[in-house]
């Protein structure tokens, strides 16, 4: 059976256009409204930068969304929930709403994608397993729990150019890869048109030569209808009858954002400060402050949430206790808590892993310079 139709293959690439013909066509927009992010405080970037990134995905996704459409409630529950996202996070780009307004936001859309998509995720673990959970009148609030930590993960993320945009899309690689290995078609479609629409931000997002930095941010609005997203995502790949998929996989799809959010939001209220509070403490910022450059950070967190998605999965796979993989998962937030504690000493560590990094680089181009040269010289005797 082929992996998905041409049908899907073309939504991929009409939300990837229009996403990044929209970041075009936005700017006018931006300097109309004075749609900005400037440089101040924490935020180090080096001139003003448009946030339309949000806006721009979601008419990418809503542009595409209807060509391979099967299920109508579900496409307006969604598109439903991501303008109620979309409306409150533009507000809070520019006028910086206090964290209630942007949580009930968060919660209302939740209960938007369930009650009208009919979207929950009731079963911790594999529906039909013998370990499954059955969470009955739990799994609402469940739902908007984990949706709430999905969203807020990937908008604490949105602190580096390229990171939240590319952490998003090895996740959106991952879940299209689990629906391809149970053979969930329709969500594989949904996946791939959310994931042409972050591809097309990502190129004028992440940093390469040839862009210096960032020419637009994803914004609250764009964060946050990431997070909802993938949640609705994640929970419809694990929850489709005929394609189960074990919900402890979850977590695990979207590691380092989300270890990273629990352990800043346990920190910040032991020391009895808001658990929204804006700092620079976040797993990106010691990554900065150990050398790395902005596009190495990004590709960094990307390879390590591939390397811990693709763990859990091959876990899966051979069967290991989904007991085991929620302890080791709750291991590893405890571990990130104690090792980031002492800032400096967090810094000194992720020092000395990036030169280890960079020595084995300049190792590996010298040896085939080396292999190089002496290919050379065997031509030349050669002859």
């Amino acid at each position: 059976m082929p992996i998905s139709s041409a049908h899907s293959y073309i939504e991929f690439l009409v939300a990837f256009g229009v996403t990044l013909f929209s970041l075009h066509f936005l700017n006018p927009v931006a300097k109309f409204f004075d749609w900005f992010d400037y440089p101040h405080g924490r935020k180090a970037h080096s001139a003003p930068t448009p946030i339309t990134g949000g806006l721009a995905i979601a008419l990418g996704v809503m542009a595409a969304m209807p060509l391979g459409l099967t299920t109508p409630d579900a496409f307006v529950a969604f598109c439903v929930s991501a303008l109620v996202l979309l409306v409150v996070g533009i507000a809070d780009d520019m006028y910086d709403l206090h964290w209630f307004f942007r949580l009930a936001a968060q919660a209302g859309a939740a209960l938007i994608i369930i009650y009208m998509g009919n979207v929950r995720a009731r079963y911790i673990g594999l529906p039909s397993g013998a370990e499954a959970i059955d969470l009955g009148v739990m799994a609402v609030p469940f739902t908007v729990f984990i949706t709430l930590g999905v969203i807020n993960a990937i908008n604490m993320a949105d602190g580096c150019d390229g990171l939240a945009g590319g952490v998003a899309l090895v996740t959106l690689a991952l879940i299209g890869l689990t629906c391809v290995h149970v053979g969930n078609y329709a969500v594989f479609d949904r996946v791939l048109i959310l994931g042409g629409a972050v591809a097309g931000f990502l190129v004028m997002n992440m940093r390469h030569p040839w862009q210096p930095r960032a020419r637009v941010f994803l914004g609250n609005s764009g964060s946050t209808i990431i997070g909802l997203a993938i949640t609705w995502l994640a929970v419809r790949v694990s929850h489709t009858a005929g394609h189960p998929v074990s919900s402890i996989l979850v977590p695990w799809l979207v590691a380092p954002p989300l270890i990273d959010c629990v352990v800043l939001m346990f920190r910040r209220a032991a020391q009895k400060s808001s658990p929204f509070a804006a700092d620079n403490g976040h797993l990106h910022h010691l990554l900065l402050d150990a050398g790395f450059t902005p596009a190495g950070v990004a590709l960094t967190l990307m390879a390590l949430t591939a390397a811990l998605g693709l763990a859990a999965m091959i876990a899966l796979r051979l069967h290991v206790p989904q007991a085991m993989m929620v302890a080791v998962f709750l291991l590893l937030i405890v571990g990130y808590y104690f090792f980031s504690r002492d800032r400096g000493h967090a810094v000194r560590r992720l020092t000395w892993l990036r030169q280890s990094f960079e020595a084995a680089f300049r190792h590996s181009e010298g040896r085939n310079s080396g292999h190089t040269v002496d290919a050379m010289r065997v031509s030349s005797d050669t002859e």
